[in-house]
């Protein structure tokens, strides 16, 4: 791999399908990126188990293992900051990051809806509740709040008749993390700039 390639740290709560297809992606040398690290809040999941097959170095940092979420976003920021990121990549973390983290790296998150329609917790269940005929998920960089970041790509994804939450959500996590892969790999080929909350993909000048 490149030395010139963008180094990724990549987060995850639970069973790393996402990080999964990064891991794909990255054995790739021309993707543009090497996950250097993977993170969680937790021990004993998938998500590190891959990481820790692919030989990438793994770290934990609980919440419960902090006396205020304050100390907690320090800590995460300054293991994160161990491996000098280039971009900080949420695979299914499943906790908000504060400003420690999101002052210092560029953050991206995805979403399973098209935003800014259904943001938080409960996005497909909530666009299904809704009876929208077309969802989706979204690629954004993460700020402060609650799925309000600069939105980078989207995809749209039909409902079906007779989907569920569990039916609609598995078709669309197929798509998140193909639209996830191909966001990551155009920002490190190409690189990106923001203007208020229009990000555009690509080198100026």
């Amino acid at each position: 791999m490149s030395s010139q390639a963008v180094r990724l740290v990549v987060l995850v709560s639970g069973s790393g399908t996402n990080l999964q297809a990064l891991l794909d992606a990255v054995a790739d040398e021309t993707y543009g990126a090497r996950i250097v690290a993977v993170g969680a809040d937790r021990a004993g999941i998938e998500g590190l188990a891959r990481a820790e097959r692919a030989g990438i170095p793994i770290f934990v940092e609980k919440l419960t293992d902090h006396p205020t979420r304050e100390d907690w976003d320090r800590e995460l920021a300054a293991r994160i900051a161990e491996h000098k990121p280039d971009l900080v990549v949420c695979a299914g973390f499943m906790k908000i990051l504060g400003t420690p983290t999101l002052s210092s790296f560029p953050v991206l998150n995805t979403h399973p809806a098209l935003l800014p329609s259904f943001p938080g917790a409960h996005g497909v269940r909530d666009a299904l509740s809704y009876g929208v005929r077309i969802t989706g998920c979204t690629v954004m960089l993460a700020d402060a709040g609650v799925d309000t970041g600069p939105i980078i790509a989207q995809a749209s994804v039909p409902v079906l008749d007779g989907d569920d939450e569990e039916t609609l959500h598995q078709r669309i996590k197929g798509v998140e993390r193909s639209l996830l892969v191909e966001t990551v790999g155009r920002m490190a080929r190409e690189g990106w700039t923001v203007t208020g909350r229009t990000v555009r993909l690509g080198r100026s000048g």
